[in-house]
């Protein structure tokens, strides 16, 4: 509840395109997710969407399973506003990551630009590995984006936890390989320059494998 009520004050203080990490054309996540799993018939799932425009891309491209997940409804109510008509095209889940019920192997490619780095306990990311392992097909992709190991120590308020592609790697090695990686400035609205690191992870065959 405490990270609930963190983001709806967020979302109902400060326009979309004021926070931190908006961007217009998120064209480093399409392209990922584009190389994940070639085809509009993908099935993606947003995680930590908010009031991202990236479900607004992936509708224009053609993408018919779009999911949409946040535990903020002011951001998921702001992106549906922005849509209009075409927010019936995706599916909208208001919901803590961690803790949400989603059906097993729903989805082809589950994207997070943005929530894994603000999981600072470990029980907390062990549980959104497990989630993503759950969630993702068989050969299912995982996108995600975090601050680098040079980007900022904290984000809105809170702290993050930063990576390296090699650390990124290691903490989702239970349930995910890494297949590529990159790195990226992102400049704020308010011109401050962050720095991210990307990463593919494919899911691993055997699911999570056994704790270390």
């Amino acid at each position: 509840m405490e990270r609930e009520r963190h983001w709806e004050q967020v979302y109902t203080s400060k326009a979309p395109e004021a926070v931190s990490w908006y961007q217009e054309h998120p064209e480093r996540s399409l392209a990922l997710i584009a190389r994940a799993h070639p085809g509009v018939d993908a099935r993606v799932i947003d995680v930590g969407g908010g009031a991202s425009r990236l479900v607004d891309h992936l509708l224009e491209r053609g993408y018919r399973n779009v999911t949409v997940l946040d535990l903020s409804a002011e951001a998921l109510r702001l992106a549906r506003s922005r849509l209009g008509a075409r927010a019936h095209a995706a599916d909208w889940i208001v919901a803590d990551v961690t803790t949400a019920s989603l059906p097993a192997a729903a989805f082809d490619v589950w994207h997070d630009r943005a929530v894994f780095h603000f999981l600072t306990n470990a029980d907390d990311r062990a549980r959104y590995i497990e989630q993503a392992a759950r969630a993702l097909a068989p050969d299912g992709a995982l996108v995600v984006a975090t601050f680098a190991d040079d980007g900022p120590a904290r984000c809105s308020g809170l702290d993050v936890v930063r990576y390296s592609p090699e650390t990124l790697a290691a903490e989702l090695a239970s349930a995910f390989a890494l297949v590529e990686s990159e790195r990226e400035t992102h400049w704020t609205p308010g011109g401050a320059e962050q720095r991210f690191v990307y990463g593919l992870f494919r899911r691993k065959a055997a699911g999570i494998s056994a704790r270390s």
